[in-house]
């Protein structure tokens, strides 16, 4: 296949007629309908931004961070929530947040934090968001691996326990034909298996459970509060911890959620904190922004309002 204007080899070349110096960083094997409507308004975006293409997990990253050095004013993670992460780890590697805007395309399954921004989902809409949108100052927490000292940022939420082990369940080709409901799928999957305890130290607090999430924002799962009280600007992480995971919780909480949007707040434990520690005695995996990222033990902490993005009205 074929792309307009720069050929897209994952190589970043100034565009010739644009203001504002804008990289959009998108995979051009990506399926879905926003994909493929992406790919047909390719001579659109290409005549007002540069192109760059990935080819592998892990170039979203490399050329975030190749954008940041040749100077763009925007970069643009155009797919989902993993690649929205990838663009931002590599705008952070290459000191890049002083000097760039995050843009987010929401073209993937999920699009929690494009949800929590307000952009809009059509295409259109979104694309007139990276153009035209208000920058917020938005807070940047990080998780970071206690035994090897590996730092992952991410823009929404991070989870562990039951979440994680989902997403290593996920069958990814389920996940092309039914979106979502592969995570669902995996959940119910994961109820068989051992589910391991999670301590969960902060400067205040302590809990266990064994299911851990972290909110940046309001949003979980796409578009379910699940982290009522948060602030992407309060330099707090919102962190909630679920002492069981079992087909009672589920039962409680399943109605609750999809009906009234809401989780019943006597079923887990909530607190906010700057920063915090996870960990357990059988292998415990984490996640960020969807993504899984490593196993426990792992030290979160946030920075306050270090992240420049462009958000909706």
């Amino acid at each position: 296949m074929e792309y307009p204007h720069h050929g897209l080899t994952g190589r970043l070349d100034r565009p010739r007629l644009c203001r504002v110096r804008v990289c959009v960083i998108f995979n051009p094997v990506a399926r879905g309908e926003k994909a493929r409507l992406f790919r047909k308004h390719l001579n659109e975006i290409a005549s007002q931004a540069t192109l760059a293409s990935t080819s592998a997990p892990g170039d979203a990253r490399r050329l975030a961070g190749q954008a940041v050095r040749q100077g763009f004013d925007t970069i643009v993670a155009a797919g989902g929530d993993g690649t929205l992460n990838e663009v931002l780890n590599g705008i952070v590697d290459s000191c890049g947040l002083d000097s760039c805007r995050l843009g987010v395309l929401p073209l993937g399954t999920v699009n929690v934090f494009a949800r929590e921004l307000g952009i809009p989902s059509s295409l259109h809409d979104a694309w007139n968001t990276i153009l035209h949108g208000k920058v917020r100052q938005v807070d940047l927490p990080a998780a970071t691996s206690t035994s090897d000292s590996t730092t992952r940022h991410f823009a929404q939420l991070a989870g562990a326990g039951f979440d994680a082990q989902a997403i290593e369940c996920v069958n990814w080709r389920l996940k092309k034909r039914i979106g979502p409901l592969a995570y669902v799928v995996a959940g119910l999957r994961c109820m068989q298996a051992h589910r391991c305890d999670i301590s969960v130290v902060s400067d205040h607090e302590q809990s266990r459970g064994q299911l851990v999430l972290i909110g940046n924002g309001r949003l979980y799962g796409g578009s379910y509060p699940v982290f009522h009280d948060a602030d992407l600007t309060d330099g707090l992480l919102d962190v909630v911890v679920f002492p069981r995971v079992n087909w009672i919780t589920l039962a409680r909480c399943g109605p609750s959620l999809l009906l009234r949007r809401e989780l019943p707040r006597h079923l887990a434990h909530r607190f906010k904190a700057k920063q915090l520690t996870l960990d357990s005695s059988a292998r415990a995996p984490y996640e960020v922004d969807g993504e899984l990222a490593g196993v426990l033990p792992v030290r979160f902490a946030i920075r306050l309002r270090r992240l420049s993005v462009l958000a909706g009205p």
